[in-house]
Formats: structure tokens, sequence, C-alpha cells
């Protein structure tokens, strides 16, 4: 962070010269005896010269120096982080890793703690307002279940379907299910977090889960008394010498595991407290992330209005300060207009400033209107749906962030090949940028089917508008063959049985390269 300060106008800084020029020029008019003696005996000057107080002869000048120094680094504008960019989602990925071992069965939480698990999963999906989630299972051995999606339908459709016995290969290999979790979001290009619900981690898993790049959380799924493992057919998992295995939660571990490898830990409560402290770790993690992929510098020069304001109040002991302020003040208002109306704001904002005030509040038409910089004003028009505006004032800079984000309007205003053109140049200077490559994707997409629609209307024979055709004979034989291919539709749906969970075992089979379960 240090290494990362600057000021984003060092030009103020030259001003810096100017609070020690006032400090001589108090010194110097301070000196009255040098100011007098060329006009006065200098065995006469001792006794005219009245000297002030030595103590505050110089206070006022030390006090507007330092004043005038604060105004002047904030104006320079220090700043040693960055903000994200304005199209950037502000929320992050989640992968979450599902344990599947066979202990997940066990009953010490109601209904069994796999069963609570997928109650929980469906909470933290509506927390996430569908944001981008991908689900991973594993036991001893790791596999995806749903890629990276906002589909919150598709993601609870199949971990409702979450069961330990799909799994292949019994055990428990959290480091393979933090690696493709990992690779998920590597491949995704996304700043992200996993979020691991088990209920233990094996010894070796704290050494191996070093080299993973994403933040990782961790809830502890069971009780520390723990609980008998009931299986499917509704027997009871058999211990060493025939006696019920008791699956108790290891919370030691689990502290163990988050102080190796930094990671988050919890266990799992009655309430939604836990949901919420998921939520709160998926946020703060992404918030750190990119504090440090953004394009722009985040302006931190306001911080110093408080002592700058602290400093102005010493002045306001004789006055003069609120004279002088009332003064401006009322040949402000005074003062005839023929443009506008006064704006209260004009004296203390910017424009910029007063358009990031109105783009907060989500009034994007009045923060259009107020902001200069052009990719701030583009963005606000974006916002506001007026896309073409958006277009013309992202023209006006020549950078990747601009035609991306013309990109974006071009694809609202259906113009899909200008948008592939648009998406190319962003990428000439930012390769391998995720969204452009995405968006490029979908444009290309979008103006195929464009242009396949296009030649499907050129091969249609022409016909008058004003004839119209009727065919009996036909339409009763196309009647006909629709039912039957309807039918045979029908028929066809009906005879696929196989449920998510058959699927999923079935793929995981092949994956881990054994039998089938």
């Amino acid at each position: 962070m240090i290494s990362d300060f600057h000021f984003l106008r060092p030009f103020w800084l030259i001003a810096l010269l100017i609070p020690p020029f006032i400090i001589w020029m108090a010194s110097r008019a301070g000196d009255f005896r040098s100011r007098w003696k060329q006009l006065i005996a200098p065995h006469l000057l001792d006794s005219l010269i009245v000297q002030p107080d030595r103590r505050h002869r110089y206070a006022p000048a030390w006090v507007l120096a330092a004043l005038l120094t604060l105004a002047i680094l904030g104006a320079a504008g220090p700043t040693w982080k960055r903000e994200a960019p304005p199209f950037v989602a502000d929320t992050a990925s989640l992968v979450i890793a599902v344990d599947l071992s066979p202990t997940m069965d066990a009953i010490d939480i109601s209904p069994s703690r796999i069963e609570r698990v997928k109650l929980k999963i469906h909470d933290l999906l509506a927390a996430r307002n569908g944001a981008r989630t991908a689900v991973v299972a594993y036991s001893g051995t790791a596999h995806l279940v749903v890629p990276l999606t906002d589909d919150i339908e598709l993601i609870q459709t199949y971990t409702d379907a979450l069961a330990t016995g799909i799994m292949p290969k019994p055990g428990k290999d959290t480091v393979a299910a933090l690696k493709l979790a990992d690779d998920l979001l590597k491949r995704d290009g996304t700043s992200g977090t996993i979020a691991l619900l088990t209920d233990g981690v094996e010894p070796a898993a704290s050494a191996g889960a070093k080299g993973i790049g994403g933040a990782i959380v961790v809830l502890g799924i069971g009780t520390s008394q723990g609980g008998v493992v009931k299986q499917r057919d509704g027997s009871f998992l058999g211990g060493a010498g025939g006696a019920r295995l008791t699956a108790k939660l290891d919370v030691d571990a689990l502290k163990k595991f988050g102080s190796d490898t930094g990671a988050d830990v919890a266990t799992i409560t009655p309430d939604d407290t836990d949901v919420r402290w998921l939520a709160q770790r998926v946020r703060t993690n992404f918030a750190q992330q990119t504090a440090t992929e953004g394009d722009r510098w985040h302006d931190l020069g306001w911080w110093l209005i408080a002592p700058v304001a602290l400093l102005s109040a010493l002045s306001f002991r004789r006055g003069w300060l609120v004279r002088l302020s009332a003064g401006f003040l009322a040949i402000h208002v005074l003062s005839p207009t023929s443009a506008s109306a006064l704006d209260f704001a004009d004296m203390w904002l910017t424009p910029d400033q007063q358009g990031r005030q109105a783009y907060q509040q989500g009034d994007y038409p009045a923060a259009a209107d107020r902001f200069q910089d052009s990719m701030w004003k583009g963005t606000a028009l974006y916002r506001a749906a007026r896309y073409q505006d958006a277009i013309d004032a992202f023209a006006a800079v020549d950078t990747p962030e601009s035609w991306y984000n013309q990109g974006n309007a071009l694809l609202h205003l259906s113009k899909f090949e200008e948008a592939v053109a648009a998406y190319g140049k962003a990428l000439e200077t930012r390769k391998d940028w995720p969204d452009a490559v995405a968006n490029l994707a979908i444009a290309q997409q979008l103006l195929k089917q464009e242009k396949d629609a296009e030649q499907e209307q050129e091969q249609d024979p022409n016909q008058k508008p004003d004839s119209v055709q009727f065919d009996d004979k036909g339409k009763k034989g196309k009647a006909g063959e629709t039912a039957v291919a309807e039918q045979t539709s029908e028929m066809w749906m009906k005879n696929i049985q196989v449920s998510p969970a058959d699927l999923m075992a079935r793929k995981f089979s092949i994956e881990a390269g054994g039998s089938k379960p």
C-alpha cells in the first residue's frame, strides 16, 4: 500500500512554497527594530519600541501556513488504493464446496447434516441476489456439480439432489475440492471466495491449501457432541467392534486449518446468523481483492477537509473570517445571473463531485448533466438508458475501458457488428480481459443469429402481400404430421426418467474412473 502512494494532481505541490514564504514574511513584519533603526537613534530605539508578546507573535502565521499546507496536499489528491470500475459487478463470485463424505449423514443436526447444508445453500443464494455461484462436491474425489452461473433455480435443482451415496469413492480429500474450486475462479478471471461446508478437515489439508489463490471461508457442519450416522436404508453406520459410529465436529482441527491458511472459520447455527456471516465474508473478500484491480485511483484528499476546517475555526476568535465569508456570500447572492439560479452546491462541490453524489443516489439523468469527466458522464448516461448519448461520451476517451463500455451500449442498441468491433478494440490494448472476451462472444453470437435470420428471409418465396391462398388438403396433411411429431416428442420425453442425482452419480463415477455406484 505504501509503495502505491502518489498524488493524482502533483502540480499542486508547487504551491507548497507559499506557506514558508508566509512564515518568512511574518517574521520580517515582526522585526520592529530593523524597520525603525534608520529613523531613530539606537540609544532611543530600545525605549520607544514596545515588543509584542513573543508567544503569540507568529501564531497566526503558523496556523495559516499549516492550513494552506493541508489544503494544498488535499488538492494534490493523495491516494494509495484503487476503486472498482463502474461496470464491474458489485458482488463476488462464490464457489461452494460441499462435503459428501459418509459422516455428513449424521443426525446430530436435524434432519441430518447434509440436509441442513442444502437449506443453508438456499438461504445463501437468496442473500446473494443472483450473484454468480458454482457448486463442487467432494469426498474421496472432487467433482463439479454446477459451474459459475447466476441461475438460482439450476443451482437449487442440483444441490437438492446432493447425497453421500452419489460419490464414487469414500474418504475426504479437501485439497482436491479447494484446487477444483480455485481453478474455476482462475478460468473465469474473477475475484471470488471458496466456501467450504464440511464436518472436518484432514491434517494434511493445511499444507495443500496454502497455494490456493482465492479466499477461503469454512463453515463447520455438526456439533462437538456428535451424532450417529444414519444411512439411506435406515440403518446406522458402524464403527470398530460393531458399535454405532458417532461422528463429532472437530472444532479445534477447523480452527487450526483457519490459522494455517488464513481462512475464516465458523460453525453452523440454527438461525440465519451463519448465512449472514458467510455473505459478509464474501463481500469483504471481494472488496479487498478488487481494491488492487480497479482502473481508477480513489482520491483520498477529502480526508484533509476535517483538519483544514479545524484550523480555520481558530481564526473565528477575532471574527475576520466570518466577516470575509459573509461578504463573499452576500456578493454571490446579490450579483445578477442570467444563466441560472444560484446553486448552493456549486460553492462547495465540483461538477464531478455533484455528479458522483447524484449517481450514488440513483439519479442518473441528473448525474449525467453534472459530470464533466467523460467516462463517468458516459456511465451515468448508460445507467439512464440513453445509450447513444453514452456512446458519444465514451468516444471522447481512447482507452480499453471506453471501447468496452461503448460495446455494452451498442449491444443495447442491437448494433451487433459495431459492438464486435468495439470489443475488439478493447482487447487490442488489454488482452485476455475476461469481461470483454465474454461480451465479445455474446455479440458475435447475436450477430450470427441476425445474419442467419436475414438469409432465411431472403430465401423465402416472394408472394404478393394482397394474395391469400388456402390449401385445405395441405392443411389436413400438415395437421396430421404435426400430431405425429408432437406424439413422438412427448413419448421420448416420458422415456427419460433419469434424476439429477443419477446423472451426477454417473458423471462422478466416470470422472473417478471407477464403476457405477
